[in-house]
């Protein structure tokens, strides 16, 4: 058997949905920043419980112009995770920022008591990262950004519908960012991604922001981009959020097959944080024989991935930055001993249960 994490099964659940509505846009005429788009963010906004949405290109356009709408820029600080994916850390850096790096915790986000140590006079934000798809410690977190007057901006690629003490992940700070890359829980069928927000007037700068800094035809009153979701892809994400619980319902009941199934002694399941939901987007173990497990699955037909390899304080692009191998043990270990398993929509229980049984027999 082969296992293989596959999107067409997912596409192949609502396929008529996506073509009825590539077909709607198609006929429509009108492909940037048109009704699909306004009417995403309405329906986004709503469904996360937040005033405003601003559709934009990729999450990580997201991070950067959520650091540029908050006025962070050259000589600031802005706190981040050490075990994350880059783009986190490009959000901050490609506004002329610092990236100030913390160790995670046991769930692999940041560690909420190691931030205040992080804190200087330069220091203007806290960029979370509620990685692998479960919620940071939200509550503490905010506490200390309170008593510091920081900016808290909740990085949410992995984490739709995510909840921490009931309330979702991106409505706890000022700025909530999320990707809707093909791969995540709510992907799109192409580049993709979104801010959340209560605060009006970050939400019309975002806006503003993404259309080359234009809110009138060409009148550009500030420093902008073009970093607008066009017309498919909002109605794709239109789609697919009426299904959201439903496929988050799917992964999480893969997961409790893998965390009630496997049992051996090398592997190191994920941990379950108090007060948060999981909603698994992905299912990272931890082994201290990872090529050699890699290695083995591959023969046995299943396809792993390490989410990542290589932390952001140690990529040759960040060597300016003077980080050296060493100074981040937790995020290094980490790095070189996790596992993502095939985790998709549309997986089959015969499918879950192989990837078990050779996980057992290593």
């Amino acid at each position: 058997m082969k296992v293989s994490d596959r999107l067409d099964r997912q596409y192949n659940m609502y396929a008529d949905e996506y073509l009825d509505a590539a077909k709607r846009v198609l006929e429509s005429g009108w492909y940037i920043l048109g009704n699909e788009v306004s009417s995403f963010e309405k329906e986004y906004a709503q469904y996360m419980g937040s005033k405003y949405c601003a559709a934009l290109n990729s999450g990580l356009d997201a991070l950067r112009l959520a650091v540029r709408a908050l006025g962070i820029g050259k000589g600031d600080e802005v706190i981040v995770p050490a075990n994350t994916f880059i783009a986190t850390v490009m959000g901050v850096v490609e506004e002329g920022a610092t990236p100030v790096f913390v160790e995670p915790d046991e769930y692999y986000c940041i560690d909420a008591g190691k931030i205040e140590a992080a804190i200087t006079d330069k220091t203007k934000a806290v960029m979370v990262v509620h990685l692998y798809g479960q919620s940071a410690d939200m509550g503490r977190i905010c506490e200390i950004a309170k008593k510091h007057s920081l900016f808290v901006i909740e990085d949410c690629a992995q984490a739709h519908n995510s909840e921490f003490s009931g309330k979702k992940i991106g409505t706890w700070g000022d700025i909530g960012c999320f990707s809707f890359y093909p791969t995540k829980n709510l992907g799109a069928f192409g580049d993709s991604g979104a801010v959340i927000t209560d605060n009006e007037d970050l939400a019309n700068r975002i806006k503003t922001l993404r259309n080359y800094g234009s809110s009138i035809k060409y009148h550009n009153d500030l420093c902008g981009v073009n970093s607008r979701m066009d017309e498919i892809q909002a109605a794709f994400l239109r789609i697919k959020l009426t299904h959201l619980d439903e496929l988050i319902a799917q992964r999480r009941k893969i997961a409790k097959m893998y965390l009630e199934g496997i049992d051996n002694s090398k592997i190191i399941l994920p941990s379950l944080r108090d007060n948060a939901t999981h909603v698994w987007h992905l299912f990272v173990v931890r082994c201290e024989e990872r090529e050699r497990l890699m290695s083995f699955l591959e023969d046995k037909g299943i396809h792993v991935q390490i989410h990542y390899p290589i932390p952001p304080h140690l990529q040759k692009c960040y060597e300016f930055l003077g980080h050296k191998e060493g100074e981040f043990p937790i995020t290094e270990k980490y790095a070189k001993n996790v596992l993502s398993l095939p985790l998709f929509n549309g997986m089959t229980d015969e499918e879950v249960n192989y990837v078990i049984e050779c996980i057992n027999e290593f």
